[in-house]
């Protein structure tokens, strides 16, 4: 999983991106309003922690902006501003969650866990898919109560199609998600990861819809 922190605090934002991977989550982080990117991808970024009061301009602004044009991307507030009408201007425009500072680095975690759960549509960490479980946390995945043994890119590809059982994943946004910090997997390599996994959960759980990507049936 990859998180979007936009942050002006020095120390805040290396002990996030530090906690962050540590949890697993890769990062990055951006200071200023101005370096924000002008649209977040959901193929790129599956979560944004976004402070209000920035250098250059309002976290505010960018929720808005962000919201009007359409991008779903979960995005949290962290803030030092605790009245109770900046937390519901932050959520009525369009924030899923609201932290104010100071926080404890795990909360903020948790936080970032339930509302992906949320965007998953899974209700706990337990992400139950009819005999197939996947324990995101823990990087684990039982078939018919059985210990799965799969590899970093396996489980991050099962989990990326597990998000929304059905949908079909483009090859190009797992492409993406596989290495989010570095160049796209080439799909001659998603390809092979596909198919070991297949092998491992079974083919018919994976289906290919040609010249698109993959789906994951539950």
């Amino acid at each position: 999983m990859h998180i979007l922190l936009i942050e002006d605090d020095l120390d805040l934002g290396r002990a996030l991106q530090s906690a962050l991977k540590v949890e697993g989550l890769t990062s990055e982080w951006r200071r200023r309003a101005g370096d924000a990117p002008r649209t977040v991808e959901a193929s790129l970024v599956d979560c944004v922690l976004l402070d209000l009061t920035l250098p250059d301009g309002s976290g505010f602004d960018l929720l808005a902006r962000w919201r009007r044009e359409g991008i779903q991307v979960p995005i949290i507030v962290i803030t030092a501003r605790s009245a109770v009408d900046h937390r519901l201007a932050g959520l009525d425009g369009g924030a899923d969650d609201f932290v104010v500072k100071p926080f404890a680095i795990a909360e903020l975690i948790s936080r970032i866990r339930a509302v992906l759960r949320r965007c998953a549509r899974q209700a706990s960490e337990t992400w139950t898919l009819g005999d197939l479980v996947i324990e995101p946390r823990r990087h684990q995945a039982q078939l018919c109560g059985e210990q799965i043994d799969l590899s970093g890119r396996e489980f991050q590809l099962l989990l990326e199609l597990a998000r929304e059982p059905g949908a079909v994943v483009a090859k190009g946004v797992l492409a993406q998600k596989l290495d989010p910090l570095g160049e796209p997997v080439n799909f001659s390599a998603i390809e092979v990861h596909v198919s070991n996994l297949r092998r491992k959960i079974g083919a018919e759980r994976i289906c290919t819809v040609r010249g698109v990507g993959y789906m994951l049936t539950s």
